[in-house]
């Protein structure tokens, strides 16, 4: 197991071909149907692929830059967190995280979110992280605000932005 770090409740790992029945029950969660229906994978097997794409990327050392999320305590995948790049911006990057439904409410999708942007900061050279919000997801704008981001505007018409309502941008800088 290719741990890149850990926190006080959680090991960010490498995603492992095991994993893709419990990366796939967590990004069909209702939450994240809601508010990322474009992160839910069809069936199994595109959350096989996704892994082995998010695997070949971690061995390259290049972006999206994404990571499993292990409970220390059972061990269990409760989620993952990524970066990806920002078009136009070298030395930024744009964080990403979901926690599992079960363990929302507890801060540790706030845990997750401060040491994945060190771990940006340091890896990546990053001087800038991004956080995108859809519009009306109160919930992950709390965890950026406590997770040291910054409210910087509102951006409509993104292609990512599934509802077209637009989008809420957080930045958090080293």
């Amino acid at each position: 197991m290719n741990v890149f770090f850990e926190t006080e409740h959680l090991l960010v790992r490498e995603l492992e071909p095991e994993d893709a029945e419990q990366l796939y029950a967590n990004h069909a969660e209702e939450k994240v149907k809601q508010w990322f229906p474009n992160e839910c994978y069809a069936d199994l097997n595109e959350a096989k692929d996704a892994i082995q794409f998010f695997r070949d990327c971690v061995d390259g050392e290049h972006l999206p830059f994404v990571l499993a999320i292990q409970l220390k305590e059972t061990g269990e995948l409760i989620g993952d967190t990524g970066v990806s790049e920002v078009e136009g911006e070298p030395d930024a990057v744009e964080i990403g995280y979901q926690i599992c439904d079960r363990y929302s409410g507890r801060g540790l999708a706030t845990e997750a979110l401060r040491a994945m942007t060190e771990f940006a900061f340091d890896r990546f050279k990053a001087t800038a992280s991004y956080g995108r919000v859809v519009h009306g997801n109160g919930a992950s704008a709390r965890v950026l605000e406590k997770g040291g981001y910054t409210f910087v505007r509102e951006e409509f018409g993104a292609e990512d932005d599934p509802y077209g309502n637009g989008m809420l941008v957080f930045v958090c800088r080293k």
